[in-house]
């Protein structure tokens, strides 16, 4: 009977490596964790990049778990699931804060077309006053415009910078249209844990969002704060920061919900 063959179970312990570090790994750390020599490592992640099992960080060339394996088994929840999983969180949430809170996730990305894509919202709880809203599970956002769709794009794997041939709808006067702002926008997005957006999308509407990562460390949805500007800024532009614990508080709720799965 064959043996097992060697690329591939080296391959497979690169995976389990940065998927059991919940993060980014560098060459050289990974060499040390699955015990192989430097340049054999490196000639593993360019295929395992080629095939997008694995995404590089163009900022700090670390390597992520790539967007190839969100389709392989159940690495990420579905709609439903996120719903199930988060519905305690996300009700406490819009409790607490006084404004409406949404799931979304990304249905398009940067790297597939001329435009950054859109959010889809997948779960969405109602501001908890006694004014008119709609239920907006199933609307598509536009994610250049939305703290929802930031947050997305930012945290793709490898971060990839906005093409600049993008294609960004302005709808607003606020509406960021430069892709090169876009992405620098994006990086700081990323670094900080957390996007914003005063006016982009709607006039008078301002928003706030924080990743929730799935099982492997990838982030599988973002979850969101919207209201009226004032309600969630300062007079001097800057979140309010109880808001913004309230939020990450609860994506970090949620994501470590995801892991018991």
């Amino acid at each position: 009977m064959p043996g097992n063959v060697q690329a591939v179970e080296r391959a497979a312990a690169i995976l389990q490596a940065i998927a059991g570090s919940g993060g980014r790994m560098g060459v050289t750390e990974l060499a040390g964790a699955v015990g192989l020599p430097k340049t054999t490592t490196h000639g593993l992640l360019r295929t395992l990049l080629g095939v997008g099992f694995v995404a590089q960080d163009l900022d700090s060339g670390r390597y992520t778990l790539g967007p190839g394996l969100l389709g392989l088994g159940s690495h990420r929840p579905d709609a439903n699931e996120l719903r199930s999983r988060a519905s305690n969180w996300t009700d406490a949430l819009a409790s607490r804060s006084g404004c409406a809170v949404r799931l979304g996730t990304l249905t398009d990305g940067p790297a597939q077309g001329a435009t950054p894509g859109d959010v889809l919202v997948v779960h969405h709880v109602f501001r908890p006053d006694d004014s008119a809203q709609e239920l907006e599970v199933g609307r598509r956002l536009p994610a250049h415009a939305t703290a929802l769709g930031k947050v997305l794009l930012a945290c793709l794997p490898g971060a990839p910078p906005i093409p600049a041939q993008a294609v960004l709808a302005r709808l607003t006067r606020a509406t960021c249209t430069d892709p090169a702002a876009l992405t620098t926008e994006l990086r700081a997005v990323r670094h900080r844990g957390w996007a914003g957006q005063r006016e982009e999308h709607t006039a008078g509407v301002a928003g706030l969002a924080a990743p929730v990562h799935g099982p492997g460390g990838l982030v599988v949805c973002s979850l969101g704060l919207t209201g009226p500007v004032e309600s969630l800024f300062t007079t001097a532009g800057e979140p309010r920061p109880a808001l913004l614990g309230m939020l990450t508080d609860s994506a970090a709720a949620v994501t470590r919900e995801l892991s018991h799965r």
